[in-house]
């Protein structure tokens, strides 16, 4: 049973925090997200309800997307969340207590040694909220392990995930210290520049927020250590079937949205966030890891460890106050990744790479070139010949999702529009794609 709080009670729990009013909690929030009030229609039964949301969904359901930018349509066997629904493994909440928890610990530890396999990374955790979070939650691991208060954070990264680290960040005594990147990619003299002996970290996303694959990952890595900083990498997870994993060119802190590994689009979430680094920080790691060892009678057994750190005795020492993993998300990450295994992942990011730049030859003929000249996995911007969100809207009436124009978040890209290509796209599709947006521009 839910009871309400009572008046005086509010008023001691505001002076105990130090405002005055609710409304001073919400400072930090955009105005345009502020409501005095909610302006809600008349309560409908649950039929009528149910025929409300039957109508909507005909309404809005659209045939080809087209749009990634940190969350892709990919296809998901069946089979992925037939088992991951099962019972046991959709009503397990968190392991408390361990020992009492193996099927769980267990599947926790295989997600976590896929991770690593994934990254080539040394250790993994159970993961973490989504990817936006866990670029974060690196951030704030390089400040406290160099004791140093400046991230360089590339124009190339997601500008939403930029955001969540600004966010992470603002109470820390870190900061973000922005990169530009016109060329579409992180170059080597422009990191030089910004280097200092306030830098904690540089994080490099590969491939990039406009698709590109960033030429110089080596570079920037032996660059920041030598500086005294550490390299966070941010990865498209289906990627790393053809592209180099952050183990191989010297990330100290790999980390992922995990959300094209066997998961929907489900309206934005929830997600699952990979994040991997090496032995050397594995104590500075946020959140829980499983640990195999063997039990009383020498079986194979699994532990939490750290978890005092977390939720315990000890919880002075965590590094983040992230105790909950997205456990049933990252079961069916690792569900997907056994499935479809190494050859079959390699097979999957070929079919991405070879269709993704088919469109981008079938665009550039119908009027829509590609902005950057650097290689690309499987998503990249072109230039509109009209204004892109001309070109969504009429497109959206044809129930196709053209992509995320760039202008919503770099003035002077208005021109462009950030297309992805999955391998559930065919070679039809994507040819009407392109005719639709030349009759689009027309």
């Amino acid at each position: 049973m839910f009871i309400p709080h009572t008046d005086e009670q509010k008023k001691e729990m505001l002076a105990a925090i130090g405002v005055s009013r609710f409304d001073d909690l919400l400072g930090a929030l955009p105005k345009n997200l502020l409501r005095p009030k909610l302006d809600l229609p008349s309560s409908l039964s649950e039929m009528e309800l149910v025929r409300h949301m039957e109508e909507l969904a005909s309404r809005d359901h659209l045939a080809q997307s087209y749009l990634g930018a940190g969350a892709y349509e990919h296809f998901v066997p069946t089979s992925v969340w037939s088992i991951a629904l099962r019972g046991e493994f959709a009503t397990a909440y968190t392991p408390y207590q361990a020992e009492a928890s193996q099927g769980t610990l267990q599947s926790i530890f295989e997600f976590q040694t896929l991770v690593c396999e994934l990254f080539k990374m040394d250790v993994a955790n159970a993961s973490m909220y989504d990817g936006a979070s866990a670029a974060a939650e690196a951030c704030l691991v390089a400040a406290k392990h160099t004791g140093r208060n400046e991230i360089l954070v590339p124009e190339t990264v997601h500008p939403q995930t930029v955001r969540v680290i600004q966010t992470y960040l603002a109470h820390s005594g870190a900061r973000v210290k922005t990169v530009p990147c016109p060329s579409g990619v992180v170059e080597l003299e422009t990191i030089k520049k910004h280097l200092g002996p306030d830098t904690a970290a540089l994080l490099v996303q590969n491939p990039n927020f406009f698709g590109c694959l960033e030429p110089h990952v080596k570079g920037l890595s032996e660059l920041v250590h030598s500086a005294g900083g550490l390299l966070i990498a941010s990865t498209y997870p289906t990627a790393l079937g053809l592209v180099a994993p952050p183990g191989q060119y010297g990330a100290d802190i790999a980390v992922a949205e995990g959300q094209s590994l066997g998961l929907p689009l489900a309206y934005g979430g929830p997600y699952v966030g990979l994040f991997a680094c090496t032995n050397a920080l594995l104590r500075k790691m946020p959140g829980r890891v499983v640990g195999q060892t063997l039990d009383a009678d020498g079986k194979r057994a699994f532990v939490l460890t750290l978890q005092a750190r977390e939720q315990h005795i000890r919880r002075e020492k965590a590094m983040s106050n992230i105790c909950t993993n997205q456990a049933l998300c990252a079961l069916a990450a690792t569900i997907y990744l056994s499935l479809v295994g190494k050859n079959g992942f390699q097979e999957l990011a070929t079919l991405n790479f070879q269709k993704a730049h088919y469109a981008a030859e079938v665009l550039a003929r119908r009027g829509f070139p590609r902005v950057f000249a650097h290689p690309f996995f499987n998503e990249f911007a072109v230039r509109c010949p009209v204004s892109p969100e001309t070109i969504v809207k009429k497109l959206s009436e044809k129930r196709v999702l053209a992509g995320l124009p760039l202008g919503a978040y770099f003035k002077d890209r208005a021109d462009q529009l950030l297309v992805c290509v999955t391998e559930i796209k065919t070679k039809s599709d994507i040819d009407r794609f392109g005719d639709l947006l030349a009759e689009a521009a027309r």
